[in-house]
């Protein structure tokens, strides 16, 4: 695992925790899950790119007409 990838796998596990505090308190306001909301839509978009850069490189996977891997 390279230096990036293990400080964004850090970062995301330190997001979910985040996110689990923040969704089991029922005082946690709109801006609050908004804030989270949107940094777990920026996790999540580095994720799939990784994971599609990373399926570009594997041996005999071809895009379907859609353009996803599979």
């Amino acid at each position: 695992m390279t230096a990036a990838v293990a400080t964004r796998w850090g970062m995301g596990s330190e997001l979910l925790g985040h996110a689990d505090a923040l969704l089991g308190n029922p005082k946690a306001g709109a801006g609050e899950l908004r804030f989270l909301a949107n940094r777990l839509v920026e996790a999540l978009r580095d994720a799939l790119r990784v994971a599609d850069s990373r399926g570009r490189r594997l041996p005999g996977l071809d895009e379907d007409e859609s353009g996803a891997f599979g």
